[in-house]
């Protein structure tokens, strides 16, 4: 190919609009696509950066604010195959999706508003999608297979942060990352990955919906902790579709933690060696707690899988319940399956959250693109995780390593009652086991809220969590 038949190189494309709080404090949003370079040696020569790869970015940077004061958090959602809508007009940006909630959901096209307790007002905000989400790709003539796995992942995305902080002059500003669901994962890995490649310390991480660990969540063969793990959750659900009479919520979850944490695990342990007496105990509270029948719960050998669960807790109702939020419920076509063939809470939130997002972009930040803009994509699957190979995933270890090797490191960890994916139970007992010394496990804090895996789309829990995490990021003490 000659010269001047070559593509031209990829470059930034950004485009800046200047907009105010309803406090009145003006503000600068710049979005569009960032280019990842990689440096190209050859037999020990240098040959220059090499495009790879176009990263999505939305900034928001408050006017006249000092930098080396002010905050700054760099925020992302999950999936793997999510891009960072949830986060970004759920709670933490200064416009928020308007939808309604469960059993009370709007119409389409639904509503976007001003977010009057955005995060904006304690720290300037980064949203950053991952590749193959939103509109980030991988330049042309590249794959995307590297960077649909941990590691790859870790580093495109730890990339984006070091080019975001040295251009905008931000190396002395506290900072922080927020991430939520499997963001989580990439939040607990990127803390030690920004300290041992970069040399950069941050002051806070806020796992939201946090899963550290995926044993607490695997229902395979001969593992049993994820039962137990789960049962709270199950009774929370259960509790919030009345199935626990006029009994208080907080009443109802302390009997759950309690058998989840001894009686439960010690059940499952024994096997057959139960006696007839104890496994009748054991079925008929965990059939009490979980909302379910005596005789589902002795079928299933006292192992309450969670998407059975969801399929199985309102059949009576011919109803199915939501794995991301369990307030939801919905529909199936056949109300014998074993397993629903759709997450009500998912199909809740999916329009809402689309319409507002493109409508957004282009009408108000001033950004054009053709492509379609990836909400949650199946195109990074199969993900890889070939560092946990004959193991499962865990990242608890590396946001220890950060935590001791950076002792002012504060976590923050965000949980709904009623999310069905990544249980506050499990999250407990993952931080239980942080390999962190005693005097550092102040530096933890968890913040609990009557709603599911986004629980921000419930308006009371949103104005909770909003203000815990701007006293987060303000570094105040509960």
């Amino acid at each position: 190919m000659s010269e001047e038949s070559k593509p031209a190189a990829p470059a930034d494309n950004l485009v800046t609009t200047s907009h105010t709080l309803p406090s009145g404090q003006s503000y600068t949003a710049t979005t569009g696509t960032v280019v990842l370079r990689e440096e190209v040696t050859t037999d020990g020569r240098f040959e220059g950066l090499r495009p790879k790869a176009e990263v999505f970015v939305t900034s928001y940077t408050l006017d006249g604010a000092d930098p080396l004061t002010r905050p700054v958090t760099f925020a992302f959602n999950g999936g793997p195959g999510s891009s960072s809508v949830w986060l970004h007009l759920g709670v933490l940006g200064p416009r928020r999706v308007v939808m309604g909630d469960a059993g009370a959901l709007l119409p389409p096209p639904y509503g976007l508003a001003d977010n009057e307790e955005s995060l904006l007002r304690e720290s300037d905000l980064v949203f950053i999608d991952p590749i193959s989400t939103g509109y980030s790709r991988v330049a042309e003539g590249e794959k995307a297979e590297p960077y649909h796995g941990f590691s790859g992942d870790l580093e495109s995305i730890g990339e984006v942060i070091r080019l975001w902080t040295t251009r905008n002059g931000r190396w002395m500003s506290p900072k922080f990352l927020a991430g939520e669901s499997y963001g989580t994962v990439r939040a607990a890995g990127l803390a030690d990955h920004l300290q041992s490649r970069y040399g950069m310390y941050l002051n806070g991480v806020m796992l939201i919906s946090s899963v550290l660990d995926y044993a607490t969540g695997e229902f395979n063969e001969g593992h049993d902790l994820a039962y137990a793990l789960y049962l709270p959750t199950y009774a929370a659900i259960a509790h919030y579709h009345g199935l626990h009479g006029d009994r208080p919520l907080a009443e109802v979850l302390r009997e759950a933690e309690e058998y989840a944490d001894r009686d439960y695990l010690w059940v499952l342990a024994r096997g057959n060696r139960l006696t007839e007496q104890e496994r009748a105990a054991a079925v008929a509270k965990i059939a009490t707690l979980a909302g379910l029948s005596e005789d589902y719960v002795d079928r299933v050998n006292l192992r309450i899988e969670h998407i059975r669960f969801f399929t199985e807790l309102l059949r009576s109702r011919r109803r199915t319940v939501g794995r991301l939020d369990g307030r939801f419920t919905g529909w199936d076509p056949d109300a014998g399956r074993e397993h629903f063939t759709a997450d009500p809470s998912m199909d809740a939130i999916m329009g809402p959250y689309s319409a507002a997002l493109n409508h957004y972009l282009r009408t108000e930040l001033g950004y054009a693109n053709d492509l379609p803009y990836e909400i949650l994509t199946s195109r990074v699957q199969p993900w890889s995780y070939k560092e946990f190979e004959n193991a499962h995933v865990h990242v608890a270890d590396r946001l220890a390593a950060a935590m001791r090797a950076n002792p002012h490191l504060r976590v923050h960890v965000a949980c709904g009652y009623h999310d069905g994916a990544t249980p506050y139970f499990a999250a407990e007992h993952t931080f239980a086991h942080l390999a962190v010394p005693a005097e550092l496990a102040g530096n933890v804090e968890f913040k609990y809220y009557e709603a599911g895996h986004m629980m921000y789309v419930h308006e009371p829990s949103r104005l909770q969590q909003s203000a815990d995490l701007a006293a987060f990021v303000l570094g105040e003490q509960a």
